[in-house]
């Protein structure tokens, strides 16, 4: 009788062990071919609405000012009639008829020879709306080993450099830079948003900065600047509330 009951007992082990083998090869598989859980649905998907943004045309006389230490060269600037041919407009404003004639031109005349930089800036700062992704401009760098940054400032007034590329390419080139993304404490690095305060949001363009070349900086040298753009994420902007206090007082 008892070895009966034994013989029962080992049935009733291996037949749960089986089952639990079974199961767990089923949850393997499941895992194996992608098989989304549902408690982690939607924690990895973003929210936004990308567009691209013209910023600023250099088109105003006066607008973009120009400046080099007096120890080490001149700096002037002015617009020229102009444009990159390979440029594409924004769809949206395709009928608009909005003025693009004029590209930005900026001297440089070195009185000596040396590590020297020299800057491109607007008369004010140029907001951009949203949170920037990416900042474009076409440029006409007259193949120097010259190196062209962007200067920006954060929703907290905060400045920063991007380092966008060498100008050593002939004619016109579209010159990109990413901007970083926001740290996840929210308080390092370019701080595009905080979510305590809704109406500060994105980045300012400050202007730019060239560093030059000391074997290249000699003689004059001649830069050309078109199309300033942004592509940025509008989503946070049009789920702003409309009804929502301001805090400019």
């Amino acid at each position: 009788m008892k070895r009966y009951i034994l013989i029962g007992l080992v049935s009733l082990c291996a037949a749960a062990l089986f089952a639990q083998a079974q199961g767990t090869g089923q949850n393997t598989q499941a895992a194996e071919i992608g098989e989304p859980d549902a408690s982690q649905l939607g924690i990895f998907e973003a929210q936004q609405k990308l567009k691209e943004v013209s910023v600023d045309k250099f088109e105003y006389e006066g607008f973009w000012l120009s400046t080099m230490s007096t120890d080490e060269g001149y700096a002037t600037s002015r617009l020229f009639d102009g444009a990159p041919m390979a440029k594409q407009p924004i769809p949206e404003e395709e009928g608009l008829e909005i003025a693009d004639r004029y590209v930005l031109g900026t001297r440089i005349d070195f009185l000596r020879r040396g590590y020297s930089s020299f800057f491109i800036y607007p008369s004010r700062p140029l907001p951009i709306e949203g949170i920037t992704k990416t900042v474009s401009v076409w440029v006409a760098g007259r193949n120097f080993n010259h190196e062209l940054n962007l200067l920006i400032e954060d929703a907290f007034g905060n400045y920063f450099e991007l380092y966008v590329g060498k100008l050593n390419f002939q004619g016109w080139k579209k010159m990109v830079v990413a901007i970083p993304p926001q740290a996840a404490d929210g308080i390092h690095g370019i701080v595009q948003r905080n979510y305590h305060y809704n109406n500060m949001m994105g980045i300012r363009i400050t202007g730019f900065r060239i560093d030059c070349d000391p074997m290249e900086a000699y003689g004059s040298y001649y830069i050309y600047f078109d199309d300033l753009r942004a592509v940025t994420d509008l989503f946070a902007e049009d789920i702003r509330d409309a009804d929502d206090m301001s805090d400019m007082w």
